[in-house]
C-alpha cells in the first residue's frame, strides 16, 4: 500500500519534532528514514504508525485519510528496536499470538505459523521460549509475529540497533531477500548510513525535523542536495571551501603534479582497499581510499610526504548547508 504524509508538524512542548514534513512511499517499496538521533525518524515512524497524533497535516494509506484512525485499524505492522516478546509462551505461541486474538482457526493458524516459520528460517525453533534465541533468531520472530497478521505497511523502528555488528549484517541481507519474497510497503529507521545504503531502494534523510533529500542510495551519496546531506551520507573530508570523497583524492609523491602537501599519518590495509589517513600542514585530518595497487605503487609509510589533489570537490553556497 502506498504511504503519502501531508506537512505533518508535530511539537513535543517547545520541542519541534516533525516541521512540515511531506512524503510519498510508493507500494511495495522499502524506505530507509535516515538521519541523527533527534532529527524526527522515530516520530515520523509513529506518526505513519498511528502512534502519535500529528499536530497538522494528514497520513493516507493507499489514498484513504487514516490520520484519525487508532493503530489498530491502520492495517500496520511495527517492530521495535527492543522488541517486548511474551516470555513464557513458544515462538510458536508468539507468532500465532495476533491470529488467535483475530479469531482465526486453529488450521489456519497453524499452516500460517509454519508458513512464517519457515520464512524467517525458524521453523526448527518453534517450541522454544525467546530466552533461549538469539538476538537475532528473536528479531527473526518479531518480523514473523509482525507479518502474521498480514500487515498493508510494516514499520520497523532500528530493528537491529541492539544486535552486534556481524548479526546486524547477516539480519540486513535477510530483510532485503525478505522484502523481495512478501512485498510489503516497508518502512524502517536507522541512523546507520551503511544500514541505509545496503538495504533501502529509498532513503529519506531527515535533520531537525525536516526532510532534507529523498533519493535513491547512490542519488544520495552522488548528488547530494546539500553539505549535511554529503556529510551524513558516506565519508568525506574538507578540504579548501569544498566537501570531497576519499576515493576521490588523488595521492602523488611528484609535487610538479599540483596538490596539497600532506604527511603520511597511518596506512590501512582493509583487503581490496587501502586508507591513507593525512595530515595537513594546519594539521587538520584527511582521509584517502586508494586501491591496493595504487598503494603498493606509492609505497606509503608513516611520515612520508604527499602531495593530495581532488578529483571532484563539492562547494556548497550557504543556503544549501
Amino acid at each position: 500500500m502506498s504511504i503519502n504524509v501531508q506537512a505533518v508538524t508535530k511539537d513535543f512542548g517547545d520541542f519541534t519534532a516533525l516541521d512540515n514534513v511531506s512524503l510519498d512511499v510508493r507500494d511495495g517499496s522499502l524506505t530507509a528514514l535516515l538521519g541523527p538521533s533527534g532529527g524526527g525518524k522515530s516520530t515520523l515512524l509513529r506518526v505513519i504508525a498511528g502512534l502519535e497524533e500529528p499536530d497538522a497535516g494528514r497520513v493516507l494509506i493507499s489514498g484513504e485519510d487514516a490520520t484519525a484512525e487508532p493503530a489498530r485499524k491502520r492495517g500496520v505492522g511495527f517492530v521495535f528496536q527492543h522488541y517486548a516478546a511474551f516470555k513464557h509462551m513458544t515462538v510458536r505461541d508468539n507468532v500465532a499470538f495476533g491470529l488467535k486474538i483475530r479469531k482465526r482457526s486453529r488450521d489456519e493458524i497453524r499452516a500460517k505459523v509454519d508458513e512464517l516459520l519457515d520464512l524467517v528460517h525458524l521453523e526448527g525453533f518453534a517450541k522454544r521460549y525467546p530466552a533461549q534465541l538469539s538476538g537475532g533468531q528473536r528479531q527473526r520472530m518479531a518480523l514473523a509475529r509482525a507479518l502474521a497478521v498480514e500487515p498493508r505497511v510494516l514499520l520497523l523502528d532500528e530493528p537491529f540497533g541492539a544486535l552486534d555488528a556481524t548479526v546486524r549484517k547477516e539480519l540486513r541481507a535477510w530483510l532485503r531477500r525478505l522484502h523481495d519474497e512478501v512485498n510489503v510497503t516497508t518502512i524502517f529507521v536507522t541512523h546507520d548510513q551503511e544500514e541505509a545504503m545496503e538495504v533501502a531502494e529509498q532513503i529519506v534523510v531527515l535533520n531537525h525535523g525536516k526532510i532534507e533529500q529523498v533519493g535513491a542510495p547512490r542519488d544520495l551519496y552522488e548528488m547530494p542536495t546539500n553539505e549535511f546531506v554529503m556529510s551524513f551520507v558516506g565519508p568525506v573530508n574538507r578540504l579548501g571551501d569544498g566537501l570531497v570523497r576519499p576515493h576521490d583524492l588523488v595521492l602523488s609523491r611528484d609535487a610538479g603534479l599540483g596538490g596539497i602537501e600532506a604527511m603520511v599519518s597511518r596506512v590501512v590495509h582493509l583487503g581490496f582497499e587501502v586508507r591513507v589517513e593525512l595530515t595537513l600542514s594546519d594539521s587538520s585530518p584527511l582521509s584517502a581510499q586508494i586501491t591496493r595497487e595504487e598503494a603498493d605503487e606509492l609505497e606509503l609509510h608513516a611520515g612520508d610526504i604527499v602531495y593530495v589533489r581532488s578529483e571532484r570537490p563539492r562547494v556548497f553556497s550557504p543556503h544549501q548547508s
